[in-house]
């Protein structure tokens, strides 16, 4: 075992026993109950534009987090000062949060016998991410700067390439009788070139690659390469006229949309009727090519695990696969042990928190099931219509669905990718945009924890000029 390894596992050791302690004290404090949770995490990130070193950082960071009980009254606290006096400080003010709130039925830890571990390695934790010592670092991010920069004289600044790895601990326990604990890692490699048309307006794009072990990271020279396509696709992007046509996203504009169903099938949304998912459970909400599944077991193909895996969530509650949309039929809300019993349901393990305060709801491995179609057969059955790759702006209603945001793309003629796009507004209603999902792609990569596939969606509005 590499010494690493042995350090890191002697840190998750040392936090577990420090959070089963915490538990203890606040207990002996007059807690009914107590959840203790503590992280440890240390992290690189250099970004170098034109060659030189623009920022560097390297960090590390420990804190605790208590959430105390006193019958149905809670209260949190956190802190980064792990001396005696630090934990008694934060026994002493998660117990006084707690006098002080009102008694709220529903809240409280999940019952005893439903806490528990996902089996087996779940493959989070690879040390080679600091394999590379810091210069060799710093080179990766000027070697992807160089490659795009170097692919083609109209590319003539550039926003920066970047290389960044952390590691991380996190360690939970409760007086209810979970502990556990495990180790993540994580890299990636990016870069961001501008170009320049005939006319000197100038364009950006980048691209990046990420993972959870050094070895599985693209080279910087292919990052690169990539994000100079990208930016170069994007020369003499132009408006077009405000129309009603097809839409391709493309798959990391297409997973924005996934997130925004989860969002409306979380349970804190639902049990607020501030969803237009709210009542819904068992109906048909989109076409039959729809299935989102959130696994948060999931290994990728290359043996390690999703951005979004976990042994457990931070409840302490195992690990699941659960199908959100099957074959366009809404089948579960996602919910943490609190909202549940709002809906007199039962959680789906998806309990996500910081060191202080309540847990929310998060996703694991979030994504839309693939289709046969490969991006280029979607386009080429698209007469006049609108490939997008970039949007902004935050511009969907959860309430009623209602979905607006600022667009960048190409332009489909005939099937084929013509002019770029800039400065457009797509519109239209989320509810009925899973509905008009005529097409799906076959092109699902993991990138990040929420992934989709191409998506053709009919019946758009786009608004330029």
């Amino acid at each position: 075992m590499a010494k690493g390894d042995t350090e890191a596992e002697k840190t998750s050791a040392d936090l577990e026993s420090l959070v089963a302690d915490v538990v203890a004290k606040a207990i002996k404090a007059g807690a009914s109950d107590a959840e203790a949770i503590a992280r440890e995490g240390d992290e690189f990130s250099v970004n170098v534009r034109m060659g030189e070193v623009e920022t560097l950082k390297e960090s590390g960071s420990r804190g605790l987090g208590l959430r105390a009980f006193l019958g149905r009254r809670s209260g949190s606290a956190s802190t980064s000062d792990l001396t005696a006096d630090g934990i008694r400080q934060l026994v002493d003010g998660a117990l006084a949060l707690a006098r002080v709130t009102e008694e709220d039925p529903f809240a409280g830890l999940p019952d005893a016998g439903e806490f528990g571990k996902a089996e087996g390695d779940l493959h989070l934790y690879f040390s080679d991410v600091y394999s590379l010592e810091g210069a060799e670092r710093i080179e990766w991010a000027r070697r992807a700067e160089a490659a795009a920069m170097a692919a083609d004289p109209r590319i003539t600044n550039s926003e920066g390439g970047s290389f960044d790895a952390s590691t991380g601990q996190r360690a939970m326990a409760n007086s209810r009788g979970f502990a556990g604990s495990y180790r993540t890692s994580y890299a990636g490699v990016s870069a961001a070139p501008l170009a320049t048309d005939a006319d000197g307006k100038m364009q950006r794009d980048g691209w990046w690659s990420s993972a959870r072990r050094l070895k599985l990271l693209e080279s910087p020279e292919a990052v690169g390469a990539e994000a100079a396509r990208r930016t170069l696709r994007r020369l003499g992007a132009r408006r077009v006229a405000t129309q009603r046509a097809p839409i391709v996203f493309a798959p990391e504009t297409a997973r924005t949309l996934v997130g925004s169903v989860f969002e409306a099938a979380s349970g804190d949304a639902i049990w607020r009727s501030a969803s237009f998912l709210a009542g819904k459970l068992g109906e048909t909400i989109g076409r039959a090519n729809l299935t989102i599944v959130d696994d948060n077991t999931m290994l990728l193909p290359t043996g390690v695990g999703g951005f979004g895996t976990s042994p457990f969530d931070d409840e302490g509650l195992a690990s699941q696969r659960t199908v959100v949309v099957e074959n366009g039929v809404l089948r579960n809300y996602l919910l943490n042990t609190y909202t549940a019993r709002k809906l007199g349901m039962k959680s789906t393990h998806n309990a996500a928190r910081g060191l202080a305060g309540a847990p929310g709801i998060g996703c694991g491995n979030l994504f839309l099931e693939p289709g046969t179609l490969t991006p280029e057969e979607i386009i080429a059955e698209v007469p006049a219509g609108l490939y997008v790759t970039g949007l902004m702006g935050f511009g969907t209603n959860l309430v009623t669905g209602d979905y607006s945001r600022g667009a960048t793309g190409l332009w489909i003629e005939n099937g084929r990718l013509t002019h770029a796009v800039e400065e457009v507004t797509i519109a239209g209603n989320l509810a009925e945009m899973l509905r008009n999902m005529t097409a799906v792609g076959n092109d699902l990569v993991f990138r990040g924890s929420v992934a989709s596939p191409t998506l053709r969606i009919d019946g758009m509005t786009i608004a330029g000029r």
